[in-house]
């Protein structure tokens, strides 16, 4: 097992490490699947969670005495990083990396000894509970309400874009306890168990045909006042703290490594006229600006992380990667469609089930598997523009905070 502390951590050696961890635990048939662009079930994200709990790695952003590796900010990078190239399933943020923070910062004695350990074991799956019907990009606006009586906050309102909300066990919510104050002020962050009587989910379809997201009702939900982290009418600081707390792993750098890869490789498979297109020296123009985008995008990270690193950074380099990760996926994905040709134009819902992988084998068909799921990858990742701050809310942040405009 890797080392738990971080010093005299060498790069080279450490991703050497990664990569032959990876090679030997990571199923092959998960790889195929993430490789593919085949859906995910929360049993798949279960197994790899267990797989890297087994290993100790499962919570990199944790210090060690909360069970976490205690890696730097380069170490969590770079295995992020190799995990996407690989293959790997994400980790679901919503409890290792989004809500855990939150209560290792604001929570009580009581919180951090009932939660922390069933998020780092998987028995809690985690969703989040911020955008509304009228607060999306514009949080603050939430007009879900919790009043409270009797020693429990009586939840009353709606959550909308709530991802995985039909596998989770709990929700992270804001919620609005000072109904006279303005803005961010008046919002408290609750823990709610989504077993909850009065607590409704309603599935959203999304343009790929999927059903990962979600509305999620409350009615009367009654939840303990034990579960309220940190201090009432105070929750928008826990927020802003869960933002910002993973901010270099916006890029999603590993992602485009593996998409350009794979479009790489359906350029070399793809013939046209008697000969591959990645002969064709346009496409082998289009392929070198892309890869010179990722190559400046890497660097860019790595930049602004040295430079936090030394305590310095402006506040907005989450908002940088975030604007510059999604510009270049979504440009590769559009390659990959256009690169396909007619073969990204179908749209079969069985294309993303693992037995369309086994079929195509069988049928002589390479490749065949992965142009079926083209069309639905493509329409998912149309969503990474939107959620986490919409490109536009980010483009503002770095107009005012970086550039001071």
């Amino acid at each position: 097992m890797m080392a738990q502390q971080n010093s005299g951590f060498e790069p080279q050696a450490f991703r050497a490490e990664v990569r032959a961890f990876l090679a030997e635990k990571l199923p092959e048939d998960l790889r195929r699947k993430v490789i593919g662009h085949q859906r995910l079930a929360k049993q798949d994200f279960l197994r790899w969670h267990e797989i890297l709990r087994a290993q100790g790695w499962v919570a990199p952003n944790w210090p060690v005495e909360h069970g976490g590796t205690g890696w730097s900010v380069m170490q969590r990078y770079v295995f992020d990083e190799e995990c996407a190239v690989a293959g790997a399933p994400e980790t679901v943020p919503f409890g290792l990396r989004m809500v855990a923070p939150v209560i290792m910062a604001y929570g009580s004695a009581e919180q951090k000894a009932r939660y922390l350990p069933r998020i780092l074991s998987g028995e809690d799956w985690w969703c989040q509970g911020y955008s509304e019907p009228g607060a999306g990009s514009d949080l603050a606006a939430l007009k879900t309400r919790a009043e409270r009586k009797d020693g429990v906050f009586v939840v009353n309102g709606q959550k909308t874009w709530t991802t995985y909300a039909q596998y989770a066990d709990m929700m992270f919510c804001l919620v609005r306890t000072d109904f006279e104050a303005k803005a961010q002020a008046g919002i408290s962050f609750l823990l709610i168990d989504m077993r909850t009587p009065g607590i409704s989910i309603r599935p959203i379809r999304t343009l790929d045909g999927d059903v990962e997201i979600n509305e999620v009702f409350f009615d009367n939900v009654e939840v303990p006042v034990a579960n309220l982290v940190g201090e009432l009418h105070k929750g928008w600081t826990c927020a802003k703290y869960l933002l910002s707390h993973e901010r270099f792993g916006a890029s999603r750098v590993g992602r485009s490594k593996r998409e350009l890869a794979f479009l790489q490789r359906l350029l070399r498979e793809r013939v046209v006229d008697g000969q591959p297109l990645a002969a064709d020296p346009i496409w082998a123009q289009t392929v070198a600006r892309l890869e010179i985008d990722l190559l400046a995008l890497e660097h860019t990270n790595l930049r602004l992380m040295e430079r936090v690193q030394r305590g310095g950074g402006h506040g907005a380099e989450a908002s940088v990667l975030k604007l510059l990760g999604t510009t270049l996926a979504q440009a590769i994905t559009e390659r990959q469609v256009e690169a396909a040709g007619v073969h990204a134009l179908p749209f079969r819902q069985q294309a993303f089930t693992p037995q369309n992988l086994e079929d195509a084998a069988q049928d002589g068909r390479p490749g065949c598997a992965d142009t079926d799921t083209l069309a639905g990858f493509y329409l998912n990742l149309r969503k990474i523009s939107i959620y986490g701050g919409t490109d536009e809310v980010q483009k503002n942040i770095i107009s005012k905070v970086a550039l001071g405009l």
